[in-house]
């Protein structure tokens, strides 16, 4: 292990419970012990991923967060007594790992809560609201300090809480948290004075209008959560741990709109002189730890950082509230190690939040301590598995049932959490099997099928593995899309995959009757119907060198458009977006912490956008375009960039045992390819 890291692995208290190191699991949700919107139990797949993150040296583990109040069902947390006595045999196994575990709980979302279109129809129509009361009580759900709209949908406004359900949410913690006491459990985390969520809401001045014992003055603003851990305390002792997880600044202009890293703005939420006077109160409350970073859903890329955030975005507000308490700090938000290690050594902070690093590898702390680095498969920030909230102009979360009710899976790892569908089933037949691409998806087929004892063939018509990757993961700030192509590179090597580079394939006449996997991607949608489209750059031609010049039109905004903008301003360049739907990055899959950052950063920076606009024609040095108006627009630029799109490419004329995967299968996202290639490597 580099010895830098080792502050990371020293010992330290919260309260009395000694941890035995600084690595803390942030929760997360659908990791959940207690099942996640569903009726609550002992949740099996949830015990395991957390078994094996404390197998792995976390010191301190924290599953997903339990509303004591669950939004599916309406079923309180400490009715289900079962459960609590499954949590308490599951204990001692947990504990021999020496990790301590501390179950976060939650009063819930408010107007934070996570509108479909689903449940637009359900509120919105006055006979399913009355009828879906049982299972989704959308009113009691969604209710917050004061009214206010929801973040993700207008049709779904958030009434004022009682006080009356104020006091009943603080009992059911203190009962919630006794159980779990009684359980074996080592502490509690209360969830939170952070990311916006309904105890936050109570404490920001922008969203608490209040005029009673919960509203107004700093003390009323911050009584809820205060009431809470006294509740908590009185119950369960004055000694069992009780953390609180905790935004040190919201980062925030107002309802549904963050501020950058960067930019000047007027602070709406929690601003630093607030924070200091807060963290001094809630420690004197009774709170044992703030495990912090910063946001709230209006500014979500703060608390679930996209590939665009800076590494360590927390690390610095999270060092100067330190200063301020006396008892131990987490920071989390996209924390690299080093970083992590040098403040807990400069006694800045005392532990380290990760979260979506163990989903796509829970052993990764153990290969950091044993200096395999490069056998790390590394999270890539992109969201696509584990939250993938989605949401655009005029349109609520727009998300696979599915993927709402499993979170915290991984675009990376098909096993994360899947592991009743995606496990390793060694072959009593081992065949030789050829792989046609030498991309993601026929790496990805590669490795399971070794891993399943076949013999996996690898012909690439270039002089490298990657594929379309490659361009995908070029610019300046995808190093960890670099990171993870090193690591299949890294897996090809390590397994002795046969590969054949600078080899393509035209047909599979000559492989008989052995199996075949097509991984020959997609082919760039050329707009042939628009004159000049000669002289378009293609996205990846770009992304792959070719030049251009000071103002560049990208013709399309969705994703790759949108990122390619992104790349050109970062490199002084001008670029305009040119798209037809009325919002950039208007596609399923991409969560809101990842599009909302984009969208806004391209308003900061004054990046010009022309929606619901038609490119007509290239010319020389300007593009025709016609607007929402149905008038032509004449936009001056020194090149044009198209990202129209992609088409499956798959290889023509193969034979019976034939399977496609990746884009020539159908054009999706990294996860799309990654879990269909495990699936078909199954199969064979």
């Amino acid at each position: 292990m580099d010895p830098r890291l080792e502050p990371l692995f020293t010992p330290w208290k919260i309260g009395k419970c000694e941890i035995s190191n600084r690595i803390v699991l942030t929760s997360m949700g659908g990791t959940n012990l207690l099942g996640w919107m569903e009726k609550n139990h002992f949740d099996k797949d949830g015990a395991r991923f957390i078994m094996e993150v404390a197998k792995n040296h976390a010191g301190l583990v924290l599953p997903g967060c339990q509303p004591v109040y669950n939004p599916m069902f309406g079923q309180w947390l400490y009715k289900n007594r079962k459960m609590y006595e499954d949590l308490k045999e599951w204990m001692p196994e947990f504990h021999k790992t020496g990790a301590k575990l501390f179950i976060q709980l939650t009063a819930g979302f408010g107007r934070s809560f996570t509108i479909s279109k689903m449940m637009e129809s359900l509120y919105t129509n006055k006979f399913l609201r009355v009828v879906s009361k049982p299972f989704m009580d959308l009113d009691k759900i969604t209710a917050s300090a004061s009214p206010s709209p929801n973040r993700w949908s207008d049709k779904v406004p958030s009434r004022e809480m009682t006080v009356e359900e104020i006091h009943e949410y603080v009992e059911a913690f203190a009962k919630c948290a006794k159980l779990l006491q009684e359980a074996g459990v080592d502490g509690v985390e209360i969830h939170a004075v952070h990311e916006g969520y309904l105890l936050d809401q109570f404490t920001l001045k922008y969203v608490n209008r209040r005029t009673d014992e919960y509203g107004g003055s700093f003390e009323n603003r911050y009584r809820f959560p205060v009431e809470i851990v006294q509740a908590i305390k009185k119950e369960c002792g004055a000694d069992f741990p009780v953390s609180l997880r905790y935004s040190v600044r919201s980062m925030t202009k107002g309802f549904r709109e963050g501020g950058l890293p960067g930019e000047d703005f007027k602070e709406a939420g929690r601003d630093m002189e607030e924070s200091e006077k807060a963290a001094k109160y809630l420690q004197e409350a009774g709170y044992d730890m703030l495990n912090c970073d910063n946001g709230t859903y209006d500014a979500w890329y703060w608390a679930h950082p996209p590939i665009y955030m800076p590494e360590n975005c927390n690390l610095q507000d999270v060092e100067h509230i330190r200063k301020f308490v006396d008892i131990p700090v987490v920071c989390a938000g996209r924390m690299e190690p080093l970083a992590a290690a040098e403040s807990i050594a400069a006694g800045k902070i005392d532990g380290a939040g990760f979260a979506r690093r163990f989903l796509a590898d829970q052993e990764w702390v153990t290969k950091m301590m044993e200096g395999r680095d490069e056998d790390i498969r590394p999270c890539i920030l992109c969201h696509n598995g584990c939250f993938n909230m989605c949401h655009y102009k005029g349109v609520p979360n727009d998300q696979e049932l599915s993927d709402s009710l499993h979170l915290s899976r991984c675009a990376v790892n098909a096993e994360t959490l899947q592991w009743k569908k995606h496990y390793i089933k060694k072959t009593s037949s081992p065949r030789k099997v050829h792989i046609i691409g030498g991309g993601i998806g026929g790496m990805e087929a590669a490795r399971v099928l070794k891993l399943r004892g076949h013999e996996p063939v690898i012909y690439e018509k270039s002089d490298v593995l990657g594929g379309t990757f490659i361009p995908a993961s070029a610019e300046s700030y995808k190093d960890k899309l670099r990171e993870l192509l090193a690591w299949y590179r890294s897996q090809m090597k390590a397994l002795d995959i046969e590969i054949h580079l600078n080899e393509e394939v035209r047909d599979t006449a000559g492989f008989e009757d052995e199996p075949v996997i097509i991984a020959t991607g997609a082919a760039p949608r050329i707009l042939k119907n628009v004159p000049g489209h000669e002289r378009m750059i293609e996205a990846c031609e770009y992304l792959n060198g070719a030049e251009v010049g000071e103002v560049v039109a990208v013709i399309g905004g969705g994703l790759t458009g949108s990122e390619i903008a992104y790349e050109l301003a970062l490199g002084g360049k001008k670029p305009v977006i040119v798209e037809m739907k009325d919002d950039l990055v208007s596609q399923k899959g991409v969560c809101l912490a990842n599009s909302s950052y984009l969208r806004e950063w391209f308003a900061l920076h004054q990046v010009p956008v022309y929606l619901e606009t038609t490119l007509k024609e290239v010319k020389e040095n300007s593009i025709i375009c016609r607007g929402k108006d149905g008038k032509d627009i004449e936009i001056a630029c020194d090149s044009v960039i198209s990202s129209a799109g992609y088409i499956p490419a798959p290889l023509q004329g193969h034979g019976d045992e034939a399977y496609l995967v990746g884009d020539c299968y159908k054009v999706g996202n990294l996860r799309s390819v990654i879990w269909r290639a495990y699936e078909t490597a199954m199969k064979i």
